[in-house]
């Protein structure tokens, strides 16, 4: 449905009808279509929306369009939508909203509250975080029936019922699945049926760590078990996935010399965006400076034999493009949990093997490219042998320091307790061109008189 349907209904008043629109609408088409209208129109159709869809609606708005809402409802109206988000989402809202609209959230939370507040108390980057505690418990007495029962007059409270939990005590004795309920007599006891088989975290596990389990196991859920091994919640396999996309969009970022942001592009700000890129651009500028006061040391050499100059990008280049596929590469893998800082040894000799070989093709490939193309067809002047010789074994020994330097760099970061990310394609191209020109430098002057 578009936008100017619904501009049509508004100026018209035909409210019955976009109740009746938004009635068949799935509720992630509702919140991604609110946003296009401006903020009175986005209220008011926002109450047009079902009530049984209109918390699902709200989770799914940017925290923008949230922000709008929560300080345009009623104290009613905020109590319902409050009442209806499970905890997990609640708390995922109140951590984007300014003091005042957070002041007013908890205010309305009712018997909610504590719950709020203890997941507001675990690190941001923390299984506590992004657990809920809404989730089928069962005890290890009931039956299968039992369970059912249960289930009909409590699953609307929690996040999942594919899942159940017993407990006993606190303490995490097994899971039983929903299929396993549906399929099983319901005289049968739950400790007979329950999978003993348990794969859990802790509340300060490292929430990337988490998600990195959901698809090892192919999971729908994991229990978090706090210090005393008591379970106090669970991980959905849709907060891992956001966990997944908040990860990947700021190693995105980072890789690119670019401060992280939550914000979308088209909503930050001119001057966020220059706060956001311009610290790393002073950084790599000054950094660039080394490969400028290289190239002016060898200055008098250069201008004896001017056809070197015309090299210097493509050797800078080329080892700039074979230390970040290094880099890329190892920082993949240990995201992924494929590499660890202990791996490093394995890492060197991987690349050091992979370096040797593409360092020596592209050295091939770039002799034969000087000699006929530079030297034979576009009759170059000072092209020789020699040269073609000098410039080849700097692109071999290049390819090899760059990949090298590419894939230790990112494990070094690892071991510095940094993010990896950052050491990406521009910080690792800035180090391999002042490399690449001490060692085309250092080539030339031991196989031509220039220095």
């Amino acid at each position: 449905m578009t936008k100017e349907v619904f501009e049509r209904l508004l100026s018209e008043k035909q409210y019955k009808a976009i109740k009746s629109i938004f009635d068949t609408m799935n509720p992630v088409d509702t919140a991604t279509l609110l946003p296009e209208f401006e903020e009175k129109e986005l209220v008011l159709l926002f109450r047009l929306i079902p009530k049984e869809n209109a918390s699902m609606v709200f989770t799914y708005l940017d925290p923008e369009e949230q922000q709008i809402l929560l300080e345009a409802f009623t104290d009613r109206e905020l109590e319902f939508i409050m009442d209806e988000m499970f905890i997990d989402d609640t708390v995922d809202v109140i951590e984007e909203m300014p003091a005042n609209v957070v002041k007013r959230m908890l205010a309305a939370a009712g018997d909610k509250r504590n719950a709020i507040n203890t997941i507001l108390n675990y690190p941001e980057d923390s299984a506590g975080s992004i657990m809920t505690l809404e989730y089928i418990s069962l005890h290890p007495s009931m039956t299968i029936g039992d369970a059912l029962k249960k289930i009909k007059s409590m699953g609307e409270e929690s996040v999942t019922v594919n899942i159940c939990y017993v407990i006993e005590k606190h303490r995490l004795l097994g899971t039983i699945s929903a299929m396993d309920l549906l399929t099983c007599d319901d005289d049968e006891k739950i400790t007979d049926v329950m999978d003993e088989n348990l794969i859990t975290v802790h509340t300060l596990t490292d929430k990337e760590e988490v998600a990195q389990l959901f698809d090892k196991y192919d999971v729908l859920t994991i229990p978090v078990l706090d210090k005393e091994d008591c379970i106090v919640g669970i991980v959905t396999v849709d907060d891992a996935i956001d966990v997944i996309q908040e990860e990947a969009e700021e190693d995105f970022q980072k890789m690119a010399a670019i401060a992280p942001t939550d914000k979308p592009y088209l909503k930050t700000s001119v001057a966020e965006l220059w706060k956001n890129r311009i610290p790393w651009l002073i950084l790599l500028m000054i950094s660039a400076t080394f490969t400028g006061m290289i190239i002016s040391s060898f200055e008098d050499a250069l201008s004896r034999l001017v056809v070197l100059t015309a090299y210097i990008p493509m050797l800078m280049g080329t080892g700039g493009n074979s230390g970040s596929q290094a880099s890329v590469t190892v920082i993949r893998g240990l995201s992924l949990g494929e590499v660890e800082a202990r791996d490093v040894f394995k890492v060197l000799w991987k690349e050091v093997r992979v370096s040797v070989l593409c360092g020596v093709s592209l050295a091939v490939a770039c002799f034969i490219k000087i000699i006929l193309i530079d030297g034979m067809l576009l009759k170059t002047d000072g092209v020789n042998e020699m040269i073609a010789l000098v410039v080849a074994l700097t692109l071999c020994a290049t390819v090899i320091c760059a990949k090298v330097i590419g894939a230790l760099l990112p494990i070094g970061a690892k071991i510095l307790k940094l993010d990896p990310a950052v050491m990406a394609s521009p910080f690792i191209t800035t180090i391999v061109d002042a490399v690449s020109l001490l060692v085309y430098f250092g080539i030339a002057k031991s196989f031509i008189d220039i220095i």
